[in-house]
């Protein structure tokens, strides 16, 4: 099988760094909701270990890399900014380029900075130009070496598990504001989008990318035959991804979400990012996995062929080069991440779709939120004791496709044919 399309790997700050910053995720550990109980003032400790994650990145081959800036790091009290971090950064995106791997910068990825929460976070639409605030700090500090953005990573799932089933901070349970939060993110980023082209036009550069990371799913009927598990598919998916999928990438705000910034329709994505992971089998308005069927260890499905169904659905509404912002799997004994990486890539190479780029999620073992370091999702194996790294199986197997930009039958027999799914 031949691979054209350019293999990366994705991370997000708060899930490899450490070091113990004051974000809504470590008071979410404080209040003792993480299920492992893991803290994520340890995490990977990146925080010093970046020369070694970043060498080790390009002894693998990789040269695209999605990482993502901690707000609350950057700016630890509103409207004040620190030197510091920001030469950590910069240090880090230097380093990145001088070993031939290009970032792709998320800007907020599921962490706000306390003084944010406090004054309302994304609920309050009065926040949006904080928000924006800190986007402008952002360019401007790293625009000399970032000329591509993810403004937001997945917001529906920021919305829908932090506000509707409380699973993520500040833990309500309301549909209403969780649709709120919706809106507010997607006016955050459609202003996000248009400040970051004009930044850097100011600063002379005229090679920006930007679009956000949008968590897309395939909703299915259990009972085809069935109205009502029909409607509650077509119900699920409209309230879950695809209004807020017209809002962000159009402008076209419907029901029920809202344009709090009165921003006027157009095209707001230079790139179509999708994180892309399980598919949901639906007998009613909440979330479903069909019986019978390959699972990961969080108990996912695993359907490959939804990427490429998600995918095709974005690009009807904007026809723009597809990137798979984020696809990976919870496989704690690297038993059948090998397949997993095989199908999905399998399903976008032979796919009509422009997809340009597939980041894996993620490099290393990390912080997987409220599952803590319970849950296993890196080419790279981490002891959290430790902190010594280890490429797994899967890593070598990602390592060996991006050097010969193929997989070969014998690579075929070595990494993926014993390997099989769970079935439950």
């Amino acid at each position: 099988m031949k691979i054209n399309i350019m293999l990366g790997v994705s991370s997000a700050a708060a899930q490899i760094e450490g070091g113990g910053f004051v974000h809504t995720w470590s008071g979410w550990y404080e209040k003792g909701r993480i299920h492992d109980g893991s803290n994520p003032a340890r995490a990977n400790d990146h925080l010093n270990r970046w020369k070694e994650d970043i060498d080790l990145m390009a002894q693998m081959g990789i040269t695209i890399y999605r990482l993502s800036v901690e707000w609350a790091r950057l700016e630890p009290a509103k409207g004040r900014f620190d030197k510091e971090a920001v030469m950590w950064y910069r240090r880090l995106l230097e380093y990145m380029k001088s070993k031939g791997i290009s970032p792709l910068l998320t800007l907020h990825h599921f962490t706000n900075p306390l003084w944010f929460e406090e004054s309302g976070g994304f609920a309050e639409p009065a926040n949006i130009p904080v928000f924006l605030d800190f986007v402008e700090f952002a360019v401007r500090q790293f625009g000399d070496l970032v000329n591509e953005y993810v403004t937001i990573n997945e917001p529906n799932v920021f919305a829908v598990m932090g506000y509707h089933t409380g699973v993520f901070p500040p833990g309500k349970k309301s549909v209403i504001a969780a649709m709120k939060v919706q809106s507010v993110m997607a006016c955050c980023h459609i202003q996000a989008y248009s400040l970051i082209h004009r930044l850097r036009k100011e600063m002379g550069y005229a090679d920006t990318k930007a679009g956000f990371a949008h968590h897309a799913r395939v909703f299915v009927p259990k009972n085809g035959r069935n109205i009502r598990h029909r409607i509650c598919a077509c119900v699920s998916s409209w309230m879950f991804q695809d209004a807020l999928t017209s809002a962000c990438l159009l402008g076209k705000f419907a029901f029920p979400l809202k344009n709090y910034s009165k921003a006027p329709r157009g095209q707001y994505a230079d790139f179509l990012g999708l994180n892309y992971y399980t598919r949901s089998t639906v007998t009613s308005l909440a979330d479903g996995v069909r019986e019978g069927c390959a699972r990961n260890d969080l108990g996912w499905e695993i359907y490959p062929e939804g990427i490429e169904t998600s995918a095709r659905g974005l690009y009807r509404l904007l026809e723009r080069p597809v990137y798979i912002t984020e696809n990976g799997t919870c496989d704690n004994n690297d038993s059948f991440r090998c397949r997993y990486i095989y199908d999905h890539l399998k399903i976008l190479e032979n796919s009509v779709l422009p997809v340009e780029r597939y980041y894996h999620w993620c490099f290393t073992d990390n912080f997987e939120w409220c599952e803590g370091e319970s849950a296993r999702f890196g080419l790279v194996h981490v002891d959290f004791d430790t902190q010594k790294r280890t490429i797994k199986k899967s890593g070598d197997f990602y390592r060996a496709i991006i050097k010969n930009k193929n997989v070969t039958e014998e690579m075929y027999n070595e990494y993926v044919n014993a390997q099989k799914y769970n079935v439950q």
